[in-house]
């Protein structure tokens, strides 16, 4: 009997033993109390598109990450919550305060918002460490509430509506490592940041604050300030923060000397002090930090000359920009007198403390004025003799030049500049896609921003020419592709490869910005074409791939998004061009990823007859299906994006396709292990079979079975839905389901 009770008993426990097995952990869900605060948010937002799927069985802690969305939990609590929503921020709409009252618009949330409201459930979610709400809509005052982010290390609500000034309780988010409030109406001082020792990164700009410098901790790394409305000297304890590597405070009106100790910074690389009112001269002996690389002084008060470490002679090492200044030896400048004049009228007025003082004061600047006044119109006579001397002499200077710079109008700083150019668009505007709008560049310009083609920007040269890193004027990072075309070309056939080129413009190729054409009057000589593209700078998609910090933002879901975008970026190139542009070098590491991960097509072919035929453009002319070759690229992209393994060789290509078509063959679970084992869990069974049978099918090796480029996108299409379908049911396993498409 005994023994009997004892194997009761012990098969009692041994079931309740395994039963507590199978009970999830703390850390797979959150509680119901902070579930129920994520749905009061979803009200609070005003239920945006990237919130609509939740619902009464979404486990938040397993939502799928994306770029728009993402939840993080960790003990049943939530300690990371990301919302990114499609709001247009104050710097690109007519929203603002009027008369001291905030206008509600489209772009914000409704009447009935109340920032302090959500602030209060917020600061529920007692373990976030992470918060970013962004392009939200969210209006009003930042309420002091703020402080009860215990723990919090990142707070990122940056392109919203937020007015008024930042409360001095932010002083106590002791943990807080990064601070984001850029692009917002905050205006007024900022609170004492030097108490917070843990801040690394800091971004205020496109707000209203100022006029005094904001007080900062020893341990930033990035400060971004520029275009506020910042009205005093550059601090001295600046020159403190060792680990400083990016200070930006352009666009201010940041006065007196600027000092030479901001050049020194160890470990700073960007410095941009542009559109202040700076003056004085640099010290001849100023030293410059061995890591700085890109320096921006221009359109300040500056006279003299540029030290050596950012003068004429520091090109091979840092980018420098000092335009618009009053300097001695450099290139577009004010004459001296200009920056003389206006730095007095910077200068802030003395406090007068007698009535006589104020009084002569008053006098001596009615005197002042109209000396100045004086000055500047006898300026302005001469300058006009001068520019007439210039135009009616510039006939014969042309006959010295040996080629013709048929570049058109200069690069304008306007919203929507016209470009005038033989060999281009009268105007190129594309506003749906939200691209810059296409220019016509001068060789001055393009010889400026790669310093005169020097061999440090020379990155590559390849099938399509050299290709230089450069520098514009307005601080845009971009690239040059260097291209000699063949002679006896007429000016109608080389504005027609203009124009086609002027059409390389869509949001997932890397785009187009403008040209520029030299014509050589030797007619031998041909002429030289300068392609300027935008520099994306996040990195390539091999890159995020083989990066184990990069690639965990790479679920299932994000892979489906960007394979859609290379896809549709092909077919542009096919398809939304005439004629269209095929023979593509469609590579993985080709494909870069802004900071939204949209995928950019880079190194795609450019329509123009090129001088010296290299061995991959012999090779494109010779293929007789150019197109498919596209389609075959895309299957191995799809392929790597699906393993997850890197893929360098046409023999890991078939080992590769032999293993999906056999774990395609057996089950969904043989399926499962042969894709990528990071994206377990975040995946459909119907989104991760359609796309592996369409990679097999572009990796036919018989062209002819490959499929069309409007098929491709099609069953990409499909695959998204398969996985939204499945997201939003609140499904977590691997799904079995039906077997799909056929092949």
């Amino acid at each position: 009997m005994k023994s009997l009770n004892f194997w009761v008993c012990f098969s009692f426990c041994l079931g309740s033993l395994i039963l507590v097995g199978f009970i999830p952990r703390s850390n797979a869900q959150i509680n119901s109390a902070e579930s129920r605060i994520l749905f009061q948010l979803q009200k609070y937002f005003e239920y945006p598109n990237v919130l609509q799927s939740w619902g009464k069985w979404t486990d938040f802690c397993f939502l799928p990450p994306s770029s728009s969305v993402t939840i993080v939990c960790s003990n049943g609590h939530i300690t990371e919550l990301t919302v990114i929503g499609n709001k247009t921020s104050p710097s690109h709409s007519s929203t603002s305060l009027k008369d001291g009252k905030f206008v509600v618009s489209q772009q914000t949330l409704s009447k009935k918002f109340s920032i302090d409201s959500l602030f209060t459930v917020l600061t529920k979610l007692t373990s976030l460490k992470k918060l970013s709400l962004v392009s939200l809509g969210i209006w009003g005052p930042l309420p002091s509430k703020i402080s009860r982010f215990h723990a919090l290390e990142l707070l990122n609500i940056s392109s919203n509506f937020i007015y008024g000034e930042i409360p001095s309780h932010i002083s106590s988010l002791k943990t807080l490592k990064s601070l984001n409030l850029a692009d917002n109406l905050i205006t007024g001082k900022f609170p004492d940041l030097s108490t917070l020792q843990d801040l690394q990164e800091l971004d205020l700009s496109n707000n209203q604050i100022g006029p005094k410098f904001p007080s900062l901790g020893t341990n930033l790394v990035s400060i971004i300030l520029r275009n506020n409305s910042l009205r005093s000297q550059i601090p001295s304890q600046i020159k403190n923060l060792n680990q400083l590597q990016r200070f930006d405070a352009s666009a201010n009106n940041l006065i007196g000397p600027l000092p030479s100790f901001v050049f020194s910074i160890p470990a700073l690389w960007y410095l941009n002090l542009a559109e202040n009112q700076l003056t004085g001269e640099l010290p001849k002996s100023t030293i410059c930090g061995k890591r700085l690389w890109f320096v921006d002084i221009s359109r300040n008060l500056l006279v003299g000359q540029l030290p050596s470490c950012i003068g004429t002679e520091s090109y091979k090492y840092r980018k420098v920009l000092s335009v618009w200044n009053c300097l001695s030896g450099s290139r577009f400048q004010h004459p001296v007198s200009f920056c003389q004049r206006e730095a007095l009228a910077v200068i802030p007025p003395a406090k007068q403390i007698a009535g006589t003082q104020k009084s002569s004061g008053i006098k001596f600047g009615m005197i002042f004025g109209i000396i100045g006044g004086t000055i500047l119109f006898a300026g302005t006579l001469v300058s006009l003799i001068w520019l007439i001397y210039k135009r009616k002499h510039s006939g014969n200077a042309e006959n010295h030049i040996k080629y013709d710079k048929s570049v058109g109008g200069k690069l304008s700083t306007r919203p929507s500049p016209i470009v005038d150019s033989k060999y281009g668009p009268k105007s190129m505007r594309m506003p749906n896609l939200g691209l810059p709008s296409y220019q016509s560049f001068t060789l001055e310009e393009v010889e400026e921003a790669t310093n005169h083609f020097d061999q440090v920007n020379l990155i590559e040269e390849g099938s399509q020419g050299q290709l230089y890193r450069g520098l514009l004027q307005s601080g845009s990072a971009v690239l040059i592709r260097c291209i000699k075309v063949k002679d006896k070309h007429s000016s109608k056939t080389l504005k027609q490869h203009m124009e086609a080129i002027s059409q390389l413009r869509h949001q997932n190729l890397v785009c187009v910005l403008g040209h520029c054409v030299v014509t050589y009057k030797e007619r031998h000589q041909g002429s030289t074409i300068f392609v300027v593209f935008e520099h994306v700078t996040n990195g390539s998609l091999r890159e995020h791939l083989t990066d184990w910090r990069r690639k965990d933002r790479l679920k299932w879901p994000q892979r489906m998004t960007i394979s859609m975008g290379i896809a549709k970026g092909v077919q542009f190139l096919h398809t939304g061009m005439v004629p269209g542009v095929f023979g593509n070098e469609i590579k993985i590491e080709n494909v870069l990823l802004d900071e939204s991960l949209t995928p950019k097509v880079s190194n795609y072919r450019i329509p123009l007859p090129y001088k010296v035929v290299t061995s991959n453009d012999q090779n494109a002319k010779n293929s007789s299906n150019p197109d498919k070759d596209d389609i075959y690229n895309l299957g191995v992209i799809l392929l790597e994006l699906l393993t997850g393994r890197q893929i360098t060789s046409d023999k890991q290509v078939e080992e590769l396709k032999l293993e999906l078509e056999r774990s395609l063959a057996e089950s969904a679970s043989a399926l499962q292990h042969a894709v990528d084992l990071s994206m377990r869990g975040t995946y459909a069974y119907q989104s991760i079979k359609t796309a592996v049978e369409l990679a097999l099918n572009c990796l036919s090796n018989e062209p002819s079975r490959r499929p069309p480029m409007e098929d491709v996108v099609w069953h990409l299409q499909y695959s998204i839905q398969a996985q939204q379908t499945w997201t939003s049911s609140g499904n977590l396993a691997l799904h079995s389901g039906n077997q799909g498409l056929n092949k």
